[in-house]
């Protein structure tokens, strides 16, 4: 077997083993028994229908939505002006202040989840959405600096230059020449950030009270055999979104990166 040969199999090996059990989720969800072994009892649509008629599911996907959502602004917003800066500028700190930001990138969700209980009792904010929303930020935070640092590395300051020269205040510049140009790295990191906190669990087990995301409430119906048909065709289709979202992400950050300019 040559060198690259042994490669290509090792790769296929890797591959088989991280995703080979994720298809079977899929697989299993048009089952038409109860009971998750082989062989297959037979095939059906019905777990998908019923997922329509549950109304504690869709209110947790809408919690999920609204999270994401204001989640991935507000670590978008704050990703945004944070990798310009470290891009941009040297100043005191910079190294330990990036460092700062990428922190939650290497400690257990665990630790985060109960620390930011725990704090946000102390100063009176119960668990609820809003904490939800917080502590996501800080863990999609890094992810966006990643990507819109990626977006201004090859980001031409002369263009900036150009429109100063030109009479433009820095506002004007920003919202006509920087923006415009580093939107593909806007969208991907919206779409990522919007995929990490829509995915994540830990924190909002920890900081969801009686408004479960929907993370939470699969958690909470997977522990019931009945109910583990409906949870599966409710995970496929959370694999298919997810995995949609990250190849669109990753299709914005391409075009950010190769931008020309």
């Amino acid at each position: 077997m040559t060198r690259a040969n042994g490669l290509l199999f090792y790769i296929i090996l890797y591959l088989a083993f991280l995703y080979l059990p994720v298809l079977f989720l899929p697989l299993f969800s048009f089952n038409d028994g109860t009971i998750v072994a082989f062989p297959i009892k037979g095939w059906t649509l019905e777990w998908y229908r019923q997922l329509g008629g549950q109304e504690t599911l869709l209110q947790a996907l809408g919690n999920s939505l609204i999270v994401g959502a204001v989640t991935a602004l507000f670590a978008t917003s704050m990703g945004l002006f944070a990798a310009r800066a470290y891009v941009r500028y040297r100043f005191p700190g910079k190294e330990a202040s990036e460092g700062l930001v990428m922190l939650p990138l290497v400690i257990p969700g665990i630790i985060v989840a109960s620390s930011m209980l725990i704090l946000f009792i102390s100063i009176g904010l119960k668990p609820s959405l809003t904490a939800v929303i917080l502590g996501h930020t800080f863990l999609a935070l890094p992810f966006s600096v990643s990507i819109m640092k990626s977006a201004f590395d090859d980001f031409d300051v002369s263009l900036e230059e150009a429109a100063f020269d030109l009479g433009s205040t820095v506002t004007e510049t920003f919202r006509r020449v920087t923006l415009p140009i580093v939107f593909p790295g806007i969208v991907s990191s919206l779409l990522v950030t919007f995929t990490v906190s829509f995915d994540e669990f830990v924190l909002a087990f920890f900081l969801s009270g009686n408004q479960p995301t929907l993370p939470v409430y699969i958690w909470s119906q997977i522990r019931f055999p009945a109910k583990l048909p409906n949870t599966l065709a409710l995970g496929s289709l959370l694999l298919f979104a997810s995995v949609l979202l990250l190849v669109v992400a990753e299709m914005f950050r391409r075009r950010s990166s190769s931008s020309p300019v």
